[in-house]
């Protein structure tokens, strides 16, 4: 384990590919630049080209930007492009709308996360789990969840 301060988008360059050419690229950034949401498609990419074995998961928020609603078909669109299988899977646990004139529900309705080369174990996992996690975290009658794959 290694700790680096510096900006992860362009770090993890000289990681990939790993020696040992079985590796998982977490993405997890703050999206607080709406840059952030282009920069996860360019690092997607690159690592692709780079990485084209390994497995790749990015999470992100689902909150009431725009950026975030694109974001998972632009990396379906570079998955299907390189050819490699892929699962998206969300959690909602709450609706994000206001529920009193002015007043907002704090804290995040929900997220989701996209994976590049899954395991082939993480289909059926998560078809039994997600589920048990909206039963079990719902904060409201809008609590859901979603799965989908292509390939694998």
């Amino acid at each position: 384990i290694a700790v680096f301060r510096e900006d992860g988008f362009e770090g993890v360059r000289r990681f990939l590919p790993p020696p040992s050419r079985r590796a998982l690229l977490l993405c997890d950034p703050s999206y607080e630049l709406k840059s952030d949401y282009g920069r996860v498609v360019e690092l997607q990419t690159m690592a692709l080209q780079r990485f084209p074995t390994g497995s790749s998961m990015v999470w992100y928020p689902i909150i009431a930007r725009n950026e975030a609603h694109i974001l998972p078909r632009k990396l379906k669109s570079v998955a299907t492009r390189a050819g490699k299988p892929w699962l998206h899977a969300t959690l909602t646990v709450k609706a994000a709308k206001q529920v009193a004139a002015g007043e907002r529900r704090p804290g995040l309705p929900g997220s989701g996360v996209f994976i590049v080369n899954p395991p082939y174990t993480l289909k059926p996992a998560l078809e039994q789990a997600l589920p048990l996690l909206v039963k079990l975290l719902a904060q409201d009658e809008n609590a859901t969840h979603t799965l989908e794959t292509q390939g694998g």
